[in-house]
């Protein structure tokens, strides 16, 4: 977001994304964005509002991580009229898959895509629901660097600015709908 001010999606997000204390471990205050799923025009209007950047920008796929990722990324890419890629954990994909290990706000993880998810010259928008530290955001724009695909940028519901996420990706363009702190 360029301004200053709140738009009106992002005071209308704020009011409806929950947060849930300790969850999944103990200290982790929990974005929980499944509220903005219940309600159409909200979920409609984040949609538009995080494809609204990328169109005409040559978007060939749409990367989204597990789980709440899919949820967002897939109604971009078609947006977008783009394709679909799904960024999952381990043992999830069924064909030769590439993997990056990550670290999070809670431990380690590991997303993985298949080898041939996006082929050179496939230039990939990356979307996720939140981004805390960046680690899984960073591990994502690795991977499909990996497979052959180039990121032309990132899109997120919200993104907690306090966790450092944002200067992780540092270099790419980013939507953010809701900045947080």
């Amino acid at each position: 977001m360029s301004s200053t001010e709140p738009s009106a999606l992002a005071q209308r997000l704020a009011r409806t994304i929950r947060v849930v204390p300790d969850f999944p471990s103990p200290g982790i205050m929990f974005q929980d964005v499944t509220p903005v799923l219940a309600d159409p025009e909200l979920f409609r209007e984040s949609i538009a509002a995080l494809a609204e950047p990328w169109r005409g920008s040559g978007v060939t796929h749409v990367a989204a991580i597990e789980s709440r990722g899919f949820i967002f990324g897939a109604p971009v890419a078609l947006e977008l009229g783009a394709g679909f890629i799904p960024i999952r954990k381990p043992g999830k994909l069924p064909f030769e898959r590439a993997g990056q290990d990550y670290a999070l706000e809670y431990g380690t993880g590991r997303l993985e895509v298949h080898i041939d998810a996006c082929p050179a010259p496939a230039r990939v928008l990356v979307v996720d629901d939140v981004l805390a530290t960046g680690g899984t955001a960073k591990a994502a724009c690795e991977l499909i660097g990996a497979v052959g695909g180039t990121v032309v940028g990132c899109g997120f519901v919200l993104a907690l600015r306090a966790l450092g996420g944002h200067q992780r990706l540092e270099g790419r363009a980013m939507q953010v709908l809701l900045p947080i702190g």
